[in-house]
């Protein structure tokens, strides 16, 4: 299956396109077709991950993949949650984003440090599409006080996976595409393909 991959997230796009390919799917990145992003009105998670799977339907007349993820921190009443990319003010700013959210919980100690990653990921088969395919993953740990690691992108330093020990930044990129939040909805994604198959 050809599908247009409806983000121009760098990070995001490493994280998928091995994930499709093994999968048997060709993921091509919607840069390739030069439009922009879908503007993210929705108040949920699958909301905007139809909004910009049905834009990249439209502009490219392919099936689009599209994913609305975020950092759902509970001591934060859920927050950074839908805003997770721009959650200090500048859409992309990881560093800012960090950083609000480190200043937000330094007082707080690691028992009610918890957190998880949350993803939805959307499947259109074209712009009409009536029954979207729809999958989520999540990816359970607590925050840190500092950021941990080098790769990985967004909030993956400050995350804690405390049955792995290690952050998210930490993580090999094999294993990470296993267990994160983005390669479980997308191995439900690949689940519910083959049930209709």
């Amino acid at each position: 299956m050809k599908l247009v991959i409806a983000t121009s997230n760098k990070g995001k796009l490493a994280e998928m396109l091995p994930i499709l390919e093994a999968a048997g799917m060709e993921g091509i990145p919607q840069g390739r077709f030069e439009f922009p992003d879908a503007e993210e009105t929705g108040h949920t998670f699958v909301e905007n991950a139809l909004l910009k799977a049905r834009n990249a339907c439209r502009q490219t007349g392919l099936p689009a993949l599209a994913d609305d993820s975020g950092l759902i921190i509970d001591a934060l009443g859920g927050a950074p949650g839908l805003i997770s990319a721009h959650y200090a003010g500048v859409h992309g700013d990881a560093d800012g984003n960090i950083a609000k959210v480190l200043a937000e919980m330094a007082a707080l100690p690691h028992p009610v440090r918890t957190a998880r990653f949350y993803c939805c990921i959307v499947l259109l088969a074209h712009a009409e599409d009536p029954q979207p395919v729809i999958a989520e993953g999540v990816w359970h740990g607590e925050i840190l006080d500092a950021p941990l690691g080098e790769n990985g992108f967004g909030y993956d330093p400050i995350f804690w996976d405390p049955q792995l020990q290690q952050s998210a930044a930490q993580v090999p990129a094999e294993l990470k595409n296993r267990i994160s939040h983005r390669g479980r909805a997308l191995a439900a994604l690949q689940a519910k393909l083959a049930n209709h198959a």
